[in-house]
């Protein structure tokens, strides 16, 4: 049902207690720089902007492959709140080498799973956020495609 990377994640953030849960976010939220683009990397699309529901500008990177396997790159400016940070993180790593179709139609469900109820209540826009602009580059990516398809079939 989840690419495999995210299950793996969501089964180790569903065995913790809520301190060690929460220990662990916080591990993926000092690991978020490690997702920010490479030197020298070329994406099918860049998205890089400062929306309402978050503290600072948040850009996402899309990478498909010659496989058509999405690879996920984000920055955060410094204002971005540590669980927005976490989940940055655990998407790009559980959703690479996804498909951008396999994002799109992904449930969020899994949130929870991995958050925990109590910080979804408290936080439910920015548990959300980054899965939301995730879900948005792929979107952008895959009607680019069709229209590109349309294009040519014609």
């Amino acid at each position: 049902m989840y690419p495999e990377k995210l299950q793996n994640i969501i089964e180790l953030f569903e065995t913790l207690p809520e301190v060690e849960r929460r220990e662990t976010l916080v591990a993926y939220s000092d690991s978020a720089p490690k997702q920010e683009p490479r030197p020298n990397e070329k994406f099918d699309l860049e998205d890089v902007r400062k929306d309402e529901e978050c503290a600072d500008k948040v850009g996402v990177y899309l990478l498909v492959d010659d496989k058509g396997r999405a690879h996920v790159r984000m920055t955060l400016g410094p204002e971005v709140q540590t669980l927005t940070r976490a989940m940055s993180s655990i998407l790009c790593k559980g959703l690479d080498g996804a498909t951008p179709q396999e994002i799109l139609d992904l449930p969020s469900d899994f949130v929870t799973r991995i958050v925990g109820a109590e910080l979804v209540r408290v936080r439910s826009q920015t548990t959300y956020y980054v899965l939301t602009r995730i879900k948005g580059i792929c979107k952008v990516y895959l009607d680019r495609q069709r229209a590109t398809e349309v294009r040519l079939q014609a």
